[in-house]
Order: structure tokens, then C-alpha cells, then sequence
């Protein structure tokens, strides 16, 4: 037996050099990303916005009372409670569920391609193809470039 190719010239590297390539982002991955971004700007506005408004009107009110300073009227409970509804504002922001929205949709069409016959090896497959006017097979009726 002679070895005419071995490593990652083999053909066992070359499928392993395939599986560890890294996947670069779809057009839907990147318009995601900049909405999910977008997003998370305006909650992190939004949540200074309300910890500034609530803190504003603490000192207002602390100013319009009496020239006496009376403990009453001043609550470091009420100042944390300001912080705690700006980060709770922050945290709701936050697109956590946006992708996995989008995974799904796209399992969900991957599955009724199926129905039709249709077999599709990778999710991003569908979004890319969702545009396409006409499609092209060779004789063998695989599509094997995107």
C-alpha cells in the first residue's frame, strides 16, 4: 500500500479542513446584527434617559420642600429605585430573542421545502436563494454553488 497524499492533503484533512472553516455571516446575519444594534443604542438611551428623568425629579422635589433639611424627604430608597427602572428598561432592550426568531423561520421553511422535496444542507441556503428570480441545475438536478 502507498500513501500517495496524507495530513491535510488527504481526503480526510480536506473534509476536516471543510468542517472547520469558519462561516462568514449571511446578509441576513449582518442586517440582523445592525438592527439588533440599532435597538440596543435606543433601550441604552431610553434607560439613561428615565434614570436622569426619575433622578431629576427627586432633586426637584428635595428643592421645593422647606429650607429645612428633613430627613423624610430624602430617600436613598427612592434614588436606587431610579437606577433599578433604568436597568430594567436597559435589560428588556436588549434583542436576546431576535436571532432565534429568525433560526426558527428559516427551519420552518427549510421543512416545508422538504415536503417538496427540496433537501437543503444549510439553513442560510434559504435566505439566500428567498431573492432568486431563476435557478439553474445541472443534469443531475443538484445545486451545488450558491
Amino acid at each position: 500500500m502507498v500513501a500517495i497524499a496524507v495530513g491535510i492533503y488527504s481526503k480526510e484533512g480536506r473534509i476536516t479542513n471543510l468542517a472547520e472553516q469558519d462561516d462568514e455571516m449571511t446578509p441576513l446575519e449582518i442586517k440582523l446584527k445592525i438592527l439588533a444594534d440599532k435597538i440596543l443604542w435606543i433601550g441604552l438611551m431610553a434607560g439613561c434617559f428615565v434614570i436622569v428623568i426619575l433622578w431629576l425629579r427627586f432633586f426637584i422635589e428635595l428643592g421645593t420642600g422647606n429650607n429645612e433639611w428633613n430627613a423624610d424627604d430624602y430617600r436613598a430608597s427612592d434614588l436606587i429605585y431610579a437606577i433599578i427602572v433604568g436597568i430594567s428598561v436597559i435589560a428588556v432592550a436588549i434583542p436576546e430573542g431576535l436571532p432565534l426568531a429568525v433560526a426558527i423561520s428559516l427551519a420552518y421553511s427549510v421543512r416545508k421545502m422538504q415536503k417538496e422535496q427540496i433537501l437543503v444542507k444549510r439553513l442560510y441556503a434559504c435566505e439566500t436563494m428567498g431573492g432568486a428570480d431563476c435557478i439553474c441545475l445541472d443534469k443531475t438536478g443538484i445545486l451545488t454553488k450558491i
